[in-house]
């Protein structure tokens, strides 16, 4: 089973507009409501591409329902606990002008004994098991949550996906994580300098990997995807064509992919080739990737 965990899950309230105001009345053009955070992102578009998982977290309230609603109907597995007080988070995205602007909710205070709730759950993954964390820690739970799930779970042979920034991503390295995906952005803002060349970005990742990481992944939009595997062999996979729709849940879907990839194959290089075709797919659709685009976009890769 592959899990995911999401501590900070949200409503995405997606809209378009042709012009943003402030301090005015604005009429959108578009809207959507979709149930996200980076672990449930991962799940959704693990599911459409056949693997078997089960999504981990914190919801509250009917927003949290919502949530769950709504993976229900992609068929998505869910063990979530349902926190007593609070509301799920809303996330309200703009899009207008060919910007994006972002407001993101807080989110529910998750309790103590509701934090075990969760310690119960992992403590039952076996070695056979993938667990992916992903995304923000909520400000009432501690900052080194990964780490303390990391050092908990050790000595079970799990294999631990790490998809976060700065602090979050650097503080689990001695935890030796399977797989970390950093974008080139978060690489530079991570070395204090701008990482601009292949070269560059391949010597940051193998930094990393010194420090704990095993395999490290990096996404660079239109750009493409540089593997550094755990044996320092460099990886490389060009972007698909296509045109930019929607820039949320690429990341968590390159994520998402690869994992798909490296369990159908057990090659590195066709499961970065899953990676890329699976964040491009959802980068060019305004929904989460699903088998088809991806292997429509698979086969433009594979053949470079």
């Amino acid at each position: 089973m592959i899990y995911t965990i999401t501590f900070n899950p949200a409503l995405d309230y997606i809209v378009r507009l042709d012009h943003l105001k402030t301090g005015t009345i604005n009429r959108t053009t578009q809207e959507y409501v979709l149930g996200g955070g980076k672990g449930i992102n991962v799940s959704i578009v693990l599911n459409n591409l056949g693997m078997d998982t089960t999504a981990l977290g914190f919801i509250a309230g009917f927003t949290g329902e919502e949530i769950v609603t709504q993976l229900n109907s992609f068929g998505v597995k869910e063990d979530f606990i349902r926190l007593r007080e609070g509301l799920t988070r809303i996330n309200v995205k703009v899009k207008a002008s060919d910007e994006e602007t972002e407001i993101n909710g807080r989110g529910p205070i998750i309790s103590d004994d509701e934090l075990k709730a969760l310690y119960k759950q992992l403590d039952a993954l076996t070695d056979k098991d993938t667990l992916i964390l992903a995304g923000s820690i909520p400000s009432s739970l501690p900052s080194d949550m990964y780490e303390l799930i990391m050092e908990r779970l050790q000595h079970k042979n799990i294999r631990i996906v790490v998809d976060a920034t700065k602090d979050l991503l650097t503080r689990v390295l001695p935890y030796k994580p399977f797989l970390i995906k950093p974008n080139n952005h978060e690489l530079s803002e991570i070395f204090g300098r701008p990482l601009s060349t292949k070269e560059d970005l391949v010597e940051a990742a193998k930094a990393l990997q010194e420090k704990g990481a095993q395999h490290v992944l990096i996404s660079m939009a239109g750009d493409g995807a540089i593997l550094v595997a755990a044996d320092g062999t460099v990886y490389t996979s060009p972007a698909p064509k296509g045109t930019l729709v929607n820039s949320v849940g690429a990341g968590d879907s390159m994520v998402a992919g690869f994992i798909t990839g490296f369990e159908k194959t057990g090659d590195l290089q066709e499961a970065l080739y899953w990676g890329i075709s699976s964040g491009s797919a959802s980068a060019y659709s305004e929904n989460l990737a699903t088998l088809t685009e991806v292997e429509a976009l698979l086969s433009q890769v594979q053949v470079n």
